[in-house]
């Protein structure tokens, strides 16, 4: 009864979804408030049914309802309570419900929130984000129909992709998707934009929030991903430029580059058409992520879907949104007159330079992640793109990009004066040169790369860290000054600052670990020790283990250093019975500088065991950088001028007394 409840919920929601989609657009074009009046209401109702369904399926997985077909598939009475609630979105039609759960939430959002936005403006954006409602609810209902009864029910299920029983993996796609439904807000107020033929700044500081919430959310998407695949698959790497984590990295940085421009708009009038489409490819970017993935185009774990029904209809909405909004944008963009005149040394110089080399990276992902799925489609042959060629194209765009993040905050508006910006940036300058000379002096002498890397991420913190000071005149004025500047700093100055640190501490991360990782492949077995990194790493025992519901052979590591019991380490290699498959868990041992990995291979057969023993300099500074990242988008969040951005609605003239 309760699947019945939540199916009839997903009906009527996509009838909602239509009347919403439909009714305040007219109403905006005839000026009837009682007909905009509609969208609000809509939207939160739309939330609600929603919600019901969601909750629906999540009941029916907890109770191990197997006479549902979707439970049956993907679950087992014997798995864990955590996974059988995570597990709601671990298969496709469960995901597909979470999509639209999120996209309702950011609709009744703007419906809750909005309330200082122009009514035809909120009507036309509540109204865009139905469109994209019932196009989302529809696949669900025709295709995708996560509440199809079985019968009869078989006695238990057939359980869950191992790998996908993990914490990091469970809570990496609703961060994901509010990252990429997310950017479906940016989408609704550009294609509203277009259609009312009005950019201003009040619009771009109403855009900047909804995409500064979603981009946030997507790289703490992005980074529990790459997590996840550190330490769960165990091949010692933290990202493989595979086409499943290029469509989400596509999207993140149109996005970064949406932030940028939005920016331009808000405080200088310009860039207004550019800062629109960057807002429909960061979305439409999101739809092709989604279709990769849940379309069955892509093997991988997360390609849920294998029906071609579903990859086309995916494609015919994927062309609709995408084509519709390009084309809407060629018609009513000439209408968009820019703003003020700026100078190519200016702020907004560096920030059109910001989105340039952004947007062309964007382009080099995505003719890498694309083309060998086209070359394959048109019968050419299968071909395979992989590191070598993004790390040959993206890698040399991310330098300049890198080198203008710290410059464009000290040039002035409209007219900066660069030799200016390089003095006031000196502090930072002799960062660099101390910590690329350290590099080469304490590494190898062939890592001139690598001090490249570790001295881009000196430029990047000692860059933030300077322009901080500089907005709070640090040692310029008495301590009770400084301590009040730094009090009444806007928080998106502090956010920018934190924003800006952590990615140059993503950036050591990521040269740490591939300009320095060592390994060391063998058989052992117990009693054998191998030297690693100043390390003596013994394999003391090797036994069987029981899980909630899978058993694993788990290995004992004693790590030494100096004659010091440092750890032990235990890798389990993982079987699952119900879904017949093995997993690796590699065991890490995490300092400040660096990971000790281990990983517990197959037996071979005279008493040894095959080990991988990795040493990652540096690796646990991508997370934390991430995590950074994430908080300046956090403290940006919260500044109040993005919550009074927008006009106050005009109050209704009162209405003269009739005689």
């Amino acid at each position: 009864m309760i699947a019945e409840i939540g199916h009839y919920a997903l009906v009527l929601a996509f009838i909602l979804a239509a009347v919403q989609s439909t009714v305040p657009l007219w109403g905006a074009a005839r000026g009837d408030r009682r007909l905009t009046a509609v969208a609000a209401p809509a939207a939160l109702l739309q939330l609600l049914l929603v919600g019901i369904a969601f909750l629906a399926l999540m009941q029916a997985y907890i109770a191990s309802d197997f006479s549902l077909a979707n439970v049956a598939a993907n679950s087992h009475s014997a798995k864990p309570l955590l996974y059988k609630i995570t597990g709601v979105w671990a298969n496709h039609e469960g995901s597909m419900v979470l999509w639209v759960l999120i996209l309702a939430l950011f609709g009744a959002a703007v419906a809750g929130l909005g309330g200082n936005l122009p009514e035809t403006l909120r009507a036309r954006v509540l109204a865009i984000q139905g469109m994209i409602g019932t196009g989302f609810l529809a696949f669900i209902l025709f295709t995708s129909n996560p509440f199809l009864r079985v019968f009869p029910p078989p006695l238990d299920g057939a359980g869950l992709n191992p790998l996908l029983q993990d914490p990091g993996l469970a809570f990496h796609p609703p961060m994901l998707y509010l990252g990429y439904v997310g950017f479906s807000m940016a989408f609704s107020f550009a294609i509203a934009a277009l259609i009312e033929g009005r950019v201003d700044p009040a619009w771009a500081r109403w855009v900047r929030p909804w995409t500064l919430a979603a981009w946030s959310f997507l790289t703490l998407g992005i980074a529990l991903g790459s997590w996840w695949a550190y330490y769960e698959l165990g091949w010692g790497g933290w990202w493989f430029w595979d086409p499943v984590e290029n469509a989400s990295f596509m999207p993140w940085l149109a996005g970064t580059a949406l932030l940028h421009s939005a920016i331009v708009v808000e405080k200088r009038g310009a860039l207004k058409a550019w800062t629109v489409l960057l807002a429909i490819l960061a979305f439409s970017l999101s739809l092709m992520g989604t279709f990769l993935v849940r379309s069955g185009v892509l093997t991988s774990v997360h390609a849920f879907a294998t029906d071609p029904q579903r990859g086309l209809f995916i494609l015919v909405l994927l062309a609709l949104t995408i084509g519709g909004s390009l084309a809407l944008f060629a018609l009513r963009a000439p209408r968009l007159k820019g703003g003020g005149v700026f100078a190519p040394i200016s702020r907004e110089g560096a920030l059109v330079l910001n989105n340039l080399l952004l947007t062309t990276a964007t382009l080099t992902v995505f003719v890498g992640t694309l083309y060998p799925l086209v070359l394959d489609a048109l019968g050419g042959g299968k071909i395979s793109v992989g590191p070598p060629y993004f790390e040959a194209t993206f890698v040399p765009l991310m330098i300049p990009t890198l080198i203008a993040v710290a410059i464009g905050p000290m040039l002035a508006w409209k007219r900066g004066d660069l030799r200016t910006a390089l003095a006031r940036l000196r502090l930072a300058m002799g960062a660099v040169l101390i910590v690329a000379l350290g590099t080469l002096a304490l590494a190898d002498a062939d890592t001139a790369l690598a001090a490249l890397g570790t001295g881009l991420a000196a430029w990047l913190i000692a860059g933030a860290a300077v322009e901080w000071a500089d907005r709070v005149r640090l040692f310029r004025m008495p301590l009770a000054g400084f301590l009040a500047r730094a009090r009444h700093l806007p928080r998106a100055a502090w956010g920018m600052t934190l924003a800006h640190a952590g990615l140059g501490l993503l950036v050591a991360g990521i040269t740490g670990s591939s300009a320095w990782q060592t390994e060391r492949i063998q058989v052992m077995q117990p009693g054998d020790a191998v030297e690693l990194a100043g390390y003596e790493v013994t394999l003391v025992s090797v036994g069987e283990a029981d899980g909630p519901n899978y058993t694993a052979e788990r290995a004992q590591f004693r790590v030494e250093s100096g004659g010091r019991l440092v750890t032990t380490l235990a890798p389990e290699k993982r079987f699952y019975p119900v879904e017949g498959r093995q997993t690796t868990e590699a065991a890490i041992h995490t300092t400040l500088l660096a990971d000790l990995y281990a990983v517990i291979g197959e037996a071979d057969g005279q008493g040894g065991w095959t080990t991988r023993i990795y040493h990652n300099p540096l690796v646990p500074w991508i997370w934390a950088g991430c995590l950074v990242m994430v908080a300046g988008g956090a403290v940006s969040l919260t500044d109040r001028r993005h919550r009074v951005g927008a006009p106050a609605r005009p109050r209704p003239s009162p209405t003269p007394a009739t005689a």
